[in-house]
This record gives structure tokens, sequence and C-alpha cells, in this order.
């Protein structure tokens, strides 16, 4: 999601049984090369190699906290040594204050977001893959397009 202007920017559809971090690699090719991505934030589930090289290898910084039970990664590449920088920091200043301090909150509006899209409708019609694809496309465009018009200002009276 571009948290800029709110607009979903990549999707991929897994069963309940699949974990995130084999997916991530996957949104992470559904944005164009050209396009420069900051920061990517997910949760602890992709505090995996594969997810920190591919971020590295997109130029982007990964915004994922370290799992409760991580240890220090060898610093034999660039990705470990950012994730071992991200482990020494959530150590030394509190977890907190690290999702504070890195702008983690964000994921909070990113799931705000997949809420709404559930909300648009509970289930997908389609049962054919393909028409489910499709189906959910269209609801992400029309979410687009919601935020392209605009949210409602609120003015705290009283």
């Amino acid at each position: 999601m571009d948290t800029t202007t709110s607009d979903i920017r990549a999707v991929e559809f897994t069963p309940s049984r699949d974990g995130d971090s084999p997916i991530l690699p996957e949104l992470l090719d559904q944005i164009p090369e050209d396009e420069q991505i900051g920061t990517v934030t997910a949760d602890g589930d992709n505090d995996t190699c594969r997810c920190h090289v591919m971020i590295i290898e997109r130029q982007a910084t990964a915004i994922i906290p370290v799992r409760k039970n991580g240890h220090l990664w060898k610093e034999d590449c660039p990705a470990a040594q950012a994730r071992n920088r991200t482990l020494r920091a959530t150590c030394h200043f509190g977890r907190a204050f690290w999702k504070r301090w890195t702008g983690y909150y964000a994921r909070s509006w990113i799931e705000a977001r997949m809420r709404c899209l559930k909300a648009i409708g509970q289930r997908i019609s389609a049962r054919d893959l393909d028409r489910q694809t499709t189906e959910i496309q269209i609801r992400i465009a029309l979410m687009n397009r919601f935020s392209d018009l605009g949210t409602a200002e609120i003015i705290r009276v009283a």
C-alpha cells in the first residue's frame, strides 16, 4: 500500500494454511522496477533472510520487527547487517520505542484498509481462480477510487 495516497499497489492470494513470508517477494515483483520503494513494513512472519534480501535488492528499507526469540545473524550480507541493526535497536531501546521510531504504526493503516476491502463483500462469489482474482482486483480499484475522491474531514467541536 502506498501510505501517501492510501492506494493498494500489490495483492496476492494465499490459502489460510500458507504463511506470509513466501509471498513478500511476489508482492515486490508486482511493483515495477523503475518505481522506487521507500520502506517495506511487515510483521514478524517476514523476518526471514529471503524477505530481507528481496527488500535490499529493491533498495528499500525493511521495517520488520525481529521475532521475540530472534538472534543475531551471521553478517555475511547487507540484509543480515540491516536485520542485526534492528535487533540491536529493539534490545537497546525496547520494542515499543522501536515501533514508534521507525513508523511501524503505518502497518495498522494497511490492516485497516484490508478490513475495508473485506467489508465490501464478505465472500468471493466467483469459484474459478481467474474470476476470483478479477473480483478482488475490481474491489481494490473501487477502494483506490474512493481514496482518490477523498476522505471525510473530521473537526472536533467542544
